[in-house]
């Protein structure tokens, strides 16, 4: 049983929770919480910490069992409650957090679909609005999300919990820059579209049932200008009132089951 807050694992542990760049480098991440050790896969669990009192419960046990990660494995480590409590990102923890392997799946996976839905996100900085467009995106059977490397780091722990499990069902890639993967895009037939102020026409005058893929842009100052120059259409969600713009997550949403809608042939 871990017991001392200097242990090396539970500092791993922290690292891994605070800082991005320690989780670049390892490929691994933390959930924590019931639903989320249930539902990550098996074969991406790398090792799962419980706490004292989490197992004095025989049907907390039985879940750990279930799934290999028994009082014998050498992948489950007991740790006291004080330095479990330390470790723990929510006010009341759960008992149970696991290190999960990070995954990327290529663009070519992604373009397997029939009819590919991607969503890009172009420098997008808050972990709700990014963990919203996954858990929003599976829901809407989007293909694919794409980040550029200045979002917000899709392992951070508050992204992580705003998926709701999507991040481990929800196919992502990071790329360095967007432009990079548009001759592909283009080259595969979908077509971009830009959710943009200056948008030439509604986004339900739009045919969203072939190869789509949605662009959005930065909380606070929208797509660059270098991005939306280079998207096939400009796009826009009308407004009343003085609101200029929807939340990040909203308008992917929106856009998302729209197209939803469309391929579902709902008048």
């Amino acid at each position: 049983m871990i017991t001392s807050m200097s242990n090396a694992q539970i500092k791993h542990i922290q690292q891994l929770m605070k800082k991005a760049k320690a989780r670049r480098e390892s490929g691994l991440f933390v959930v924590e919480g019931m639903k989320m050790f249930r539902e990550a896969p098996k074969d991406r669990i790398e090792k799962v910490y419980a706490s004292t009192s989490f197992l004095e419960s025989g049907d907390n046990r039985a879940v750990l069992e279930e799934k290999g990660f028994g009082s014998e494995s050498p992948d489950m480590e007991e740790v006291d409650d004080k330095v479990f409590r330390s470790l723990s990102d929510t006010v009341t923890p759960q008992g149970i957090l696991c290190l999960v392997r990070q995954v990327d799946t290529p663009l070519s996976s992604m373009l397997e679909a029939r009819q590919p839905l991607l969503m890009i996100l172009e420098d997008l900085q808050d972990p709700g609005n990014l963990g919203t467009i996954l858990r929003t995106g599976e829901g809407a059977g989007v293909s694919g999300v794409i980040l550029n490397k200045n979002c917000v780091d899709l392992y951070n722990p508050k992204v992580i919990r705003s998926t709701m499990g999507s991040v481990y069902r929800m196919p992502v890639l990071t790329v360095d820059s967007i432009s990079d993967i548009l001759p592909e895009l283009k080259k595969q037939g979908v077509r971009t579209y830009a959710a943009h102020l200056r948008g030439e026409h509604f986004y339900d005058q739009e045919d969203f049932r072939g190869k789509t893929a949605f662009f959005i842009g930065n909380e606070g100052n929208g797509l660059s200008d270098e991005l939306s120059g280079q998207a096939d259409c400009l796009i826009k969600i009308p407004m009343q009132g003085q609101v200029e713009s929807l939340n990040a997550a909203m308008a992917a949403g929106i856009l998302m089951y729209e197209t939803s809608r469309q391929r579902r042939k709902v008048l």
